[in-house]
């Protein structure tokens, strides 16, 4: 859908007073400048801001502790021995998945050692792994330690799939003849699904079926993809996937992550894995050492390992409400598709050959993310729109990470940000 945008600021304010998701900014705190006025915030990629109820729900379970003691874990509401399983539904739907294929666990790249755990079972003639450069440091580390933990050398086991010379993002082309080319030699491709660096939305569905149609696991980091563009896991019929929680899902510093592992997976508890006594038949769980054989259970609650975090899934509880209500990710990817193509539309009419936008132009291809490279002095460029109230993140060597994300940003700052990048220009 072509979309047609105005510079006037009467035009931002109109599609503000249009957009009918508007209300749901006041669901969320607003940090405020040194004028006292809220920040133009487009950081929710590296951390969402928090919702109101938050505050409510972890204070509860405050309460719980202080009132129940150990007695919480079996109490009225949510009882914290079954914690986690009030997020599975809500999360699952956000991520395209059954109810059975999600669970909320640990961080990001504890995730992602577990998932390799399972995954990753090297062979003589099958041993490498395809990634995307670059990727984010934390997935290259811990691919590169899983290698190196099978006794394999990370020089020749990784894969790499760069940009063509000029280019800064990936073509899926090019990542579909990598796949081809080392079909008999891949043992896992893992990619993000939105690329940290240049906002990069990749072609999940189709890198998917290429894989799999050659007999290849492949999973996806989804830390800048859940939460921000549609997903559908399941249907796509990937076998793992992995994100984090504090970014666009808004659940906080440190929050829980998640893991999908598909239903063909999750339900065969002869898979090998790391095991623990959460992730164990519940049946028998508190039999103990009377019953000292782990004996997974038949769902994505099998790669469990301790018990849950309330404290860190508390929060992630609030977000999750807030998402529901506001219809989950299609209308929210409505308005992010125009709220950052409206972004663009601005720069271009900016016209400075001061920075380029490396994101991909098509709304198809990216999230809420647009990367700027600026030609020119990118920190001081920085901290002059911080100094002007913007708060967005730096990727060195010079990209500035600018994410309007549907929930609490608006039109208006758009088009107020960019007024603010052409005076500094």
């Amino acid at each position: 859908m072509t979309m047609h945008f105005s510079a006037d600021e009467d035009f931002a304010v109109k599609l503000d007073y249009e957009d009918s998701l508007r209300t749901f900014r006041e669901k969320f705190h607003l940090p405020l400048g040194k004028d006292g006025k809220p920040l133009i915030y487009f950081a929710g990629n590296s951390l969402g801001l928090m919702p109101k109820p938050a505050r409510e729900i972890v204070e509860e379970e405050l309460n719980n502790w202080a009132k129940l003691g150990v007695d919480a874990h079996h109490a009225s509401g949510t009882p914290w021995y079954t914690y986690h399983e009030a997020l599975r539904e809500p999360m699952a739907r956000l991520v395209g998945a059954k109810p059975l294929e999600v669970i909320c666990m640990n961080s990001l790249t504890v995730n992602l050692h577990l998932m390799m755990a399972t995954f990753y079972r090297p062979t003589k003639a099958r041993f490498k792994i395809l990634m995307e450069e670059p990727a984010f440091p934390s997935d290259t580390y811990a691919i590169k330690t899983q290698i190196a933990h099978h006794g394999l050398n990370p020089n020749d086991a990784l894969i790499l799939a760069q940009p063509r010379k000029g280019e800064f993002t990936i073509q899926t082309d090019d990542i579909v003849d990598l796949i081809e080319k080392h079909t008999d030699q891949l043992a896992v491709v893992m990619f993000a699904g939105v690329n940290f660096f240049t906002g990069q939305l990749f072609d999940i569905k189709r890198i998917t079926a290429a894989a799999r149609a050659r007999g290849i696991v492949v999973g996806f980091d989804l830390a800048h993809a859940a939460g921000n563009v549609p997903l559908c896991l399941h249907d796509w019929n990937v076998d793992f996937a992995v994100w984090c929680s504090y970014k666009y899902l808004n659940a906080g510093p440190g929050a829980v992550a998640g893991v999908f592992v598909h239903e063909r997976h999750a339900t065969n508890t002869k898979l090998p894995r790391f095991g623990g006594w959460f992730g164990n038949d519940p049946n028998t769980r508190f039999r103990l050492h009377l019953e000292p054989e782990f004996i997974p259970v038949a769902s994505a609650d099998g790669w469990q390992i301790s018990n849950p975090p309330i404290f860190s899934m508390a929060p992630l509880r609030a977000s999750l409400a807030v998402f529901n209500d506001a219809g989950n990710m299609e209308p929210l990817r409505v308005k992010s598709s125009r709220l950052t193509s409206y972004l663009e539309f601005l720069l271009t009419e900016i016209g400075s050959k001061k920075f380029t936008v490396i994101t991909p132009r098509n709304p198809d291809e990216r999230g809420c993310q647009l990367s700027i490279l600026a030609h020119e002095h990118p920190k001081e460029l920085l901290r002059e729109l911080e100094a002007a109230g913007v708060k967005c993140d730096f990727r060195e060597p010079n990209v500035i990470r600018v994410a309007p994300t549907p929930l609490y940003n608006t039109f208006h700052e758009v088009w107020r940000f960019t007024r603010i990048l052409a005076q500094h220009q």
